[in-house]
């Protein structure tokens, strides 16, 4: 994160209409290259990246709110709130119309909402003589692919076509995606002084979203906090588990910034680790920057992979059990982007990198002696030379908090 926040006129910082131009662009790119006569996008996550429009978490997944972006000609948007979008955003203002849908199936099938959202859509592939081409689509309701195909409209997948216009990150993308991980470097600087026996991780789900929130993150999509004997096997949600001297405790950080997420593990100990626990940290640690040190243009995913042990080597049956575990993800509008990095399939199936992908990898281990497991995880831009680490909370040794036992020692 090079510059603030705020918007100044001595700096240049995130240059927002810069921002919305390079995304439309490349998603217009990739529909030409996709041979689409339209990209129909119900993703919020897309639909944000081809408008530079949001209209809050509410609305997610009501599969009422889309935007149809035809070849050769700019984006309209369908939205509930298309009176206060036509006054807040200026560079779509002519082509805001209002949404309703069937707000997935819950109005009635006889109303006709998903006939009427059928033929508004094939009225506009009509007007911009795209309408006998296909039209990719990401996400929809089965009715109204059904409704589409009824009218003759081929619906085909659009999903690929905007991972890959999504998957280099521009300057002013990364710079969002480095604001939104010094924001949770904050909250773990917080998490430290808070973990000690007694408090639960609940209370420490709290005390990260209060940090975000404070510092302005637009959602805040999961804090796990896992602990003690619950970190093994890994579980991937939170409970009201009281942390005890002697634990292990897990966070995930997964939260936006103007749109733009974070993924981010780090492992804390209450008091004094054991040997084993430091062993299993270590390994997590070792593993995991060895899988750093491969990034670079060029490389693939099975050079990252290749890093990582084996299913059975962390006690688990095949790679289908370990898939969330030794694990490489792209981060962007959403936490589930191109490239995907995993042993299950990247050592067959490489895929290639290039400047300015931006994703997380993310390593575990269990320890020997059943008293938990370490979780470390780690954000990366994928530089000329090699990569750059923007995640930045210190993860070069096993942090012990609330308690006196290690050179490395919080107290509130």
């Amino acid at each position: 994160m090079r510059f603030g926040q705020m918007g100044v006129d001595f700096e240049e910082r995130v240059n927002y209409e810069r921002l919305r131009k390079d995304r439309l662009e490349r998603a217009r790119q990739k529909i030409k290259e996709y041979g689409l006569g339209a990209m129909l996008c119900f993703d919020f996550d897309n639909i944000r990246y081809i408008t530079g429009t949001h209209v809050g978490e509410w609305c997610r997944n009501k599969m009422n709110r889309f935007t149809i972006l035809p070849d050769g000609a700019d984006p309209i948007l369908y939205d509930p709130a298309a009176p206060a979008k036509r006054l807040v955003a200026p560079w779509i203002a002519d082509r805001v119309r209002p949404a309703v849908g069937s707000m997935r199936g819950s109005i009635p099938p006889e109303v006709g909402n998903v006939e009427e959202v059928a033929r508004e859509i094939e009225q506009v592939l009509v007007e911009y003589g795209v309408n006998k081409r296909p039209l990719g689509v990401d996400i929809m309701d089965v009715p109204l692919i059904r409704a589409l195909e009824s009218r003759g409209i081929e619906v085909v997948d659009g999903q690929q076509a905007m991972l890959d216009a999504r998957i280099i990150k521009t300057k002013d993308e990364i710079e969002l995606l480095k604001t939104a991980a010094a924001m949770a470097d904050a909250a773990y600087a917080e998490i430290v002084r808070h973990i000690r026996p007694g408090i639960r991780e609940n209370d420490l789900v709290a005390v990260a979203n209060k940090v975000l929130y404070t510092l302005g993150s637009d959602l805040v999509e999961c804090i796990n906090v896992v602990s003690g004997p619950r970190s093994q096997p890994h579980p991937h949600v939170f409970s009201d588990r009281i942390v005890r001297p002697g634990e292990l405790v897990f966070f995930d950080i997964m939260h936006s910034y103007n749109g733009y997420r974070t993924c981010y593990y780090r492992t804390f100990v209450c008091g004094k680790p054991t040997e084993a626990q430091e062993e299993a940290y270590a390994k997590a640690y070792e593993w995991l920057y060895n899988s750093i040190k491969a990034v670079k243009p060029g490389a693939t995913t099975a050079d990252i992979a290749k890093n990582w042990p084996t299913a059975q080597e962390i006690g688990l049956k095949d790679e289908k059990e370990a898939f969330l575990l030794q694990f490489g993800h792209g981060i962007g509008l959403s936490i589930w982007e191109k490239p995907v990095v995993s042993r299950l399939f990247s050592l067959d199936h490489p895929f290639t990198l290039q400047e300015g992908m931006v994703f997380a990898l993310e390593t575990y281990c269990p320890s020997a002696d059943g008293k938990g497991g370490a979780r470390i995880e780690e954000e990366v831009v994928v530089t000329s030379t090699g990569c750059e680490v923007i995640t930045k909370y210190p993860c070069d040794e096993l942090i012990s908090c609330g308690l006196p036992g290690s050179k490395a020692y919080y107290w509130v």
